[in-house]
């Protein structure tokens, strides 16, 4: 059974940063493309960024470069770096796999001065 846990979210104010950390009970982790998706208050969630088992990676537009998305397959865990955040990153964020499975409680990022 797959199981995600999301870390790393708070309340940080315009321009700054926060890592996001999310632990993963994947059984072939290393060949698994993860996902870090987002759902801000009234909206849908929203694919942010994703990384292949061999590093690459996909953003969307709204966080290419100000989001790093990263990956430790020994320790089965992925990564989002966040900097020069703004008001609109407020939201949930998730992490999930592909195909995609249950969803965790998430993590929330506050994004306010």
């Amino acid at each position: 059974q797959v199981q995600l846990l999301e870390s790393g979210g708070g309340l940080v104010q315009p321009g700054g940063s926060l890592k996001l950390s999310c632990a993963a009970s994947i059984s072939m982790f290393s060949t698994t493309t993860m996902v870090w998706y987002r759902q801000a208050p009234g909206k849908q969630r929203e694919l942010v960024a994703s990384i292949a088992g061999g590093g690459s990676a996909y953003y969307t537009d709204s966080v290419k470069g100000r989001f790093t998305i990263s990956r430790d397959n020994a320790n089965k865990q992925a990564y989002l770096q966040m900097n020069s955040l703004k008001p609109e990153d407020t939201a949930v964020y998730f992490c999930n796999r592909v195909p995609l499975g249950p969803w965790g409680q998430g993590t929330l990022v506050t994004v306010s001065s």
